[in-house]
Order: C-alpha cells, then sequence, then structure tokens
C-alpha cells in the first residue's frame, strides 16, 4: 500500500518564522527560511514515519507553503 503526507509551512509574520503543520505523527518544525524547512522535513520525516508508524518503504510528502501579504494599493 502506498503512502502519502503533507507537510504544510506557515509563516508567523511576527516571529518571523515557518511553522510546520503534518500528518506525520511528531514532526513539529520551526525555521526561519524555506530551505532549511525543506532540510529537516527530509532529515526527520522518514525516522519519525520508521519510528510512529513502522513504515520503512519509500512515501510521497506534499510540500506546501503558505503567507500571507499584506500591501498597500497604490
Amino acid at each position: 500500500m502506498a503512502h502519502s503526507f503533507y507537510v504544510k509551512a506557515n509563516w508567523d509574520a511576527e516571529g518571523g518564522v515557518w511553522y510546520s503543520e503534518s500528518d506525520i505523527p511528531g514532526l513539529v518544525l520551526q525555521t526561519e527560511t524555506l530551505a532549511e524547512f525543506e532540510d529537516l522535513i527530509r532529515h526527520f520525516a522518514p525516522d519519525l514515519l520508521a519510528s510512529n508508524m513502522d513504515i520503512h518503504e519509500p512515501v510521497t510528502i506534499r510540500f506546501e507553503a503558505a503567507r500571507q501579504l499584506d500591501l498597500a494599493a497604490a
């Protein structure tokens, strides 16, 4: 059975960080850049899936980033 998961990076403008929303048990991330965020997904997700869900085969992870921009009209 093929497994599929998601990780979403949400921007916290007040804190100046990206924070995670995910259906991977135990995956909680907070970084200053999206590049670092993606690196941490690649580093931690496989171990968490193996440890928490006994998944040891390749999986698909849908990665999204969301940021709200508040701009003044010209």
